[in-house]
């Protein structure tokens, strides 16, 4: 497999990888560094935001939704980079010390928030996670907020099963992918570990593929690892990173991998021609699922 780098910048945490298939371009966060970055057509921008950003996703509207600490807000795309026009729609997780985490549209283009509590100082260093106030909550387009989960420690990865019936969940304090059967108004069953564990890094974010398989980026395992819809691990992939932190496909036909990483400063083993807090790019022979714009 042929990993290429999107460009040759390098960011302090690169997360939520969006691919738009309407403008066909890329939207992803450099939460820290708090930049909601996308790049299509061989161009890059970057709006510059006054929290730490979670994530960037598109709407049906024709702006974009990005999400902070403080809430959850559009973003006029047309407005200048270092003077972003952000009007909020909601205030999603109302715990002081909270931040947004990851953040995906389901089918019906309903956001899926999670988050956990704040682990990024002002200047952008690590602050210790002491405890476990994170929770799930969905967001409609017209701005009403369901709390869905509490007392989570990091979630990540949020995918559905082709029938809608099943939600994957990860939580990275546990270190465990897990299955929530979702009931017809949206209510979530009680959850079962999903996936086979391994010892290959800590689970952060995914894709899904068109089979259903689920490519799960491995936070300081330097891979993604690829579960068959029953849970069952199917295949290690080596990337050229130690810190990958999430996957989507994409491209013209989705068969284009694109794979986020970190650059975490207190790495000191990182050599400095690494592509760790590169964009990663590479073709695969199996078409992606689409990602989903938010409804509003």
């Amino acid at each position: 497999m042929h990993w290429q780098t999107l460009s040759d910048a390098r960011f302090k945490l690169a997360e939520g990888p969006f691919w738009d298939a309407a403008t066909q371009a890329l939207f992803w966060v450099d939460i820290p560094g708090r930049l909601a970055c996308r790049w299509g057509q061989g161009h890059y921008q970057h709006w510059r935001m006054p929290e730490v950003v979670s994530a960037f996703i598109p709407c049906e509207r024709g702006d974009a939704l990005v999400t902070l600490a403080s809430g959850v807000y559009r973003l006029d795309l047309s407005s200048p980079a270092e003077q972003p026009v952000l009007t909020l729609l909601a205030v999603v997780d109302p715990v002081p010390g909270n931040r947004a985490n990851e953040a995906r549209c389901d089918a019906q283009g309903r956001l899926w928030l999670g988050s956990m509590q704040n682990n990024i100082a002002e200047d952008g260093s690590d602050l210790p996670i002491t405890r476990r106030s994170g929770g799930l909550f969905r967001l409609d387009p017209g701005g009403q907020v369901t709390p869905l989960l509490e007392s989570q420690g990091i979630v990540n990865t949020l995918l559905w099963n082709a029938a809608g019936t099943e939600l994957y969940c990860a939580d990275s304090l546990d270190g465990e992918l897990y299955a929530y059967p979702l009931s017809a108004d949206g209510a979530l069953g009680e959850r079962r570990i999903w996936a086979e564990s391994s010892a290959c890094g800590v689970p952060d974010g995914s894709a899904m593929d068109s089979h259903g398989y689920v490519w799960n980026a491995r936070w300081q395992g330097g891979c993604l690892l690829r579960y068959a819809p029953d849970g069952r691990l199917e295949d290690v992939i080596k990337l050229p990173v130690k810190y990958p932190t999430s996957c989507v496909f994409g491209g013209p036909d989705l068969t284009t991998l694109f794979v986020t990483s970190a650059r975490p400063a207190g790495d000191p083993n990182l050599p400095e021609d690494s592509l760790d807090g590169a964009v990663l790019m590479a073709q695969m022979d199996v078409r992606g699922v689409a990602s989903q714009r938010f409804a509003g």
